[in-house]
């Protein structure tokens, strides 16, 4: 804090203004800092990353965009493509939780298909499946399932009998 006897270093600065005439101003070094200090605290740096707001399975049946956890996701190997209908096993490892991204590429997306997650046990039981329907063109995402110690997979259905059901592995 300064008092009123401290002198304060004085900085002249040029401005143009409208009329194209140069104006002198006197600007404090104080103020000068403070200003530059509060336009870093508005910019947000590139690669910053924010907290999500979920971990394990207290992500269950949460959006992975709502949470943040789509920020560091990661579409593993289990993809599955079940005639022009794409799967994705999709993890979040600062989340520890998977969530399926589902890709319309058919030219003739006229059935309708549904992409779905399964959560697993170790023993290989079923203990959570969710699933989100495949848009007519472009992509979308299912809510997540979470926890590490947990295996996943992708599948993808058809309404009726067009295709059979298609599975990745287990992650």
């Amino acid at each position: 804090m300064l008092s009123a006897q401290t002198p304060r270093s004085e900085h002249r600065l040029r401005v143009v203004n409208s009329d194209g005439a140069i104006v002198k101003k006197m600007v404090t070094r104080g103020a000068a800092v403070s200003v530059a200090a509060l336009a870093l605290t508005l910019i947000p740096l590139a690669g910053t990353s924010y907290a999500a707001s979920c971990s394990g399975a207290g992500c269950d049946n949460k959006g992975p965009v709502a949470t943040g956890c789509d920020s560091e996701g990661v579409t593993t190997p289990r993809e599955i493509d079940n005639n022009g209908r794409v799967a994705q096993l999709r993890w979040s490892a600062g989340c520890s939780a998977a969530w399926v991204r589902v890709v319309q590429q058919s030219s003739n997306p006229i059935y309708n298909a549904t992409g779905y997650i399964e959560k697993y046990n170790s023993s290989g039981t079923l203990l959570k499946s969710l699933s989100v329907s495949f848009p007519s063109s472009g992509s979308d995402w299912s809510n997540m399932l979470g926890g590490a110690s947990y295996y996943y997979r992708v599948c993808v259905s058809f309404q009726g009998d067009e295709y059979p059901l298609k599975c990745s592995s287990k992650f």
